[in-house]
């Protein structure tokens, strides 16, 4: 069984696509948030086998951090994982890998071929990570502390917006500015921040006092 767990109509249809070429007959289901992904799990228990492929876009997902994601897949230890997003951070890619045997990291710009790879070895238990990770995760690590000095002004407005629940559609409309623009502004906050999801943008956010928890909790 493979679960396609991602919010984009696009990417599922395409998975799809390349699953069923592959495995003529798989069966397939479809998750759109943490707590239909966990039902999907707990369902592989009552069945004859018990194995599961998961793909995820961990970016679009409500996971609190990744420690609550390695601790889910280490709940169904016969579950393989492919983390397919368009850009994850280095670090989160490291700890992952390095803290359970059951994760792939895949791009989604990789190519075909890769893609393909990626989906093999997770039929086979085996663990795939994309060209394009693999050579970020042996590239020299600058040893810079990344702070709020590396946002712009609308950067750090933005990502106190999102610290305080507003949704991308919700700030463009604020900002009198297209989806498009604000879905920019925040993949390079996640990128400037080392961060993956809103979850990890808030806590940094909380720390770095852009919220006071008060304002964060009312």
């Amino acid at each position: 069984m493979v679960i396609l767990a991602d919010r984009q109509d696009i990417t599922r249809v395409g998975l799809q696509y390349i699953l069923t070429d592959m495995f003529p007959g798989i069966e397939l289901h479809y998750s759109e948030d943490k707590a239909s992904l966990i039902e999907r799990l707990k369902q592989t228990h009552f069945r004859p086998s018990n194995e599961a492929i998961v793909i995820l876009d961990y970016t679009q997902f409500d996971f609190i951090n990744d420690a609550e994601l390695s601790n889910l897949a280490s709940r169904f230890p016969d579950s393989q994982w492919i983390l397919f997003s368009e850009e994850l951070s280095v670090d989160f890619a490291r700890r992952m890998i390095t803290t359970c045997s059951q994760f792939s990291v895949l791009l989604k710009e990789s190519p075909m071929n890769e893609i393909r790879d990626c989906i093999r070895y997770a039929v086979n238990d085996r663990r795939y990570i994309c060209q394009r990770m693999t050579e970020q995760l042996f590239a020299p690590q600058p040893q810079v502390d990344i702070d709020l000095g590396t946002l712009t002004k609308t950067e750090k407005e933005i990502l106190r917006d999102i610290a305080l629940g507003l949704t991308t559609s919700d700030i463009a409309e604020k900002r009198c500015a297209s989806f498009h623009t604000i879905n920019t502004h925040r993949k390079n906050i996640y990128r400037k921040l080392s961060v993956n999801n809103v979850h990890e943008a808030t806590r940094y956010a909380l720390r770095a006092g852009i919220v006071d928890e008060a304002e964060y909790y009312i």
